[in-house]
């Protein structure tokens, strides 16, 4: 008789303190060591993340090196693919009940192929079973045995043990959910920060970056001659290069605005720090246009720079927030960008980008910016 306390034990009190990879690679060998001939564990779930609709946790030593303590991520449309149609997950998904296969017995052509690989490996049994969850929803649980294959003893103790993990799967899942919207919606930095708990409006601090403002040059021309459809792909596939650009040279999109992107690279405030931010942030200007021509984006775009200070943080209303960049500094980057066209440059860096970057510039013209009194030096990269 297996002792399920010894197991529920150390599920409530160590293992659900620890992330669901390392959680999965100390339950098997447990399990291992219990006595339960396991040679393959798996924890998956469905999440909400623009690119991956489940993951999964796997310990399986004796498996391919790509799947070996990682986490694998199923992209979007899973449900279309080969691997999961007819697959004991599709079965245990539609019925959200238990599926076992003993894999000693013949397989035949009704059976998944995951069950003929394992099989070829050693593979003698497999469990699966739903975890539910309170919000309606479930994750899986998997169990593939080797040697005689699992027992009824074996069986109830994994019905227990998966009874006990629900909870904590299901408490990791939320965790999981959370960073990927936070991330995908304000960016990794930005995220954190909200997760962090900077969540109360006139939660602002002050800081120094280099701000980059990036649209699309003619874009309400694009709009008034083609389908909205094409338009938002055009607008897409210009987003998506800004993005490779910005993640790529350190900095990060706090937003989207129409046809716009606006950029931060922040400072830690050292000379050196400040150095840093305008460099990265004119490496991504530059990448973006070399990404732009490799990918053959059908539009221009103007991209300018500016270095100052501005408040982060929450405005809005008590109930309603936006986390964002205030100040004169998120201004000028603005209004320099909005020069692009009339200079005819696809970059342009104030002043302080100019002097703080150490780079060469070519100076392009002295222009007062909307809003301003003082007339302000704009410099364009000398290679561009």
């Amino acid at each position: 008789m297996h002792d399920a306390a010894h197991f529920i034990d150390w599920i409530l009190t160590k293992g659900r303190l620890q992330g669901l990879q390392a959680l999965t690679d100390e339950l098997g060998p447990r399990l291992r060591a219990a006595g339960i001939p396991l040679m393959r564990l798996r924890i998956g779930m469905r999440t909400t993340h623009p690119l991956v609709a489940a993951v999964s946790y796997i310990w399986d030593p004796g498996g391919n090196d790509a799947e070996d303590k990682a986490q694998l991520r199923a992209p979007h449309g899973i449900e279309t693919r080969a691997t999961y149609i007819g697959s004991p997950m599709e079965i245990i998904s539609t019925n959200q009940a238990p599926f076992r296969r003993r894999l000693d017995d013949t397989l035949g052509p009704d059976d998944h192929l995951i069950l003929h690989e394992l099989k070829a490996r050693g593979a003698t049994d497999w469990y699966g079973r739903p975890m539910l969850f309170a919000t309606g929803t479930f994750g899986i649980i998997i169990f593939a045995a080797d040697g005689p294959g699992f027992s009824d003893e074996d069986i109830a103790l994994l019905d227990t043990i998966s009874e006990v993990l629900a909870p904590v799967v299901e408490a990791q899942r939320h965790d999981h959910m959370a960073n990927a919207i936070a991330t995908s919606y304000l960016g990794p930095r930005t995220g954190q920060h909200v997760l962090d708990g900077q969540i109360t409006r006139g939660d602002i601090e002050q800081i120094e970056a280099a701000i980059l403002f990036s649209d699309i040059r003619g874009w309400t021309a694009l709009n008034a001659t083609q389908p909205a459809e094409q338009a938002l792909d055009v607008a897409n596939r210009y987003f998506e290069v800004m993005s490779d650009a910005i993640d790529n040279n350190g900095g990060e999109i706090l937003k989207f605005m129409g046809d716009g992107v606006l950029a931060l690279f922040p400072s830690d405030g050292s000379s050196t720090g400040q150095v840093e931010a305008c460099r990265q942030a004119l490496s991504a200007a530059h990448a973006a246009m070399g990404i732009a021509a490799l990918a053959e984006l059908p539009v221009p775009f103007g991209t300018g720079i500016h270095f100052g200070k501005l408040l982060y943080g929450n405005v809005g209303a008590r109930e309603r927030l936006d986390f964002t960049v205030l100040g004169q500094s998120v201004n000028i980057a603005a209004r320099v960008e909005a020069f692009c066209g009339r200079l005819d440059e696809p970059v342009l860096l104030s002043d302080s980008v100019a002097q703080l970057a150490g780079m060469p510039t070519r100076h392009v013209g002295t222009e007062t910016l909307k809003g301003m009194d003082t007339p302000m030096r704009l410099y364009a990269p000398a290679n561009s």
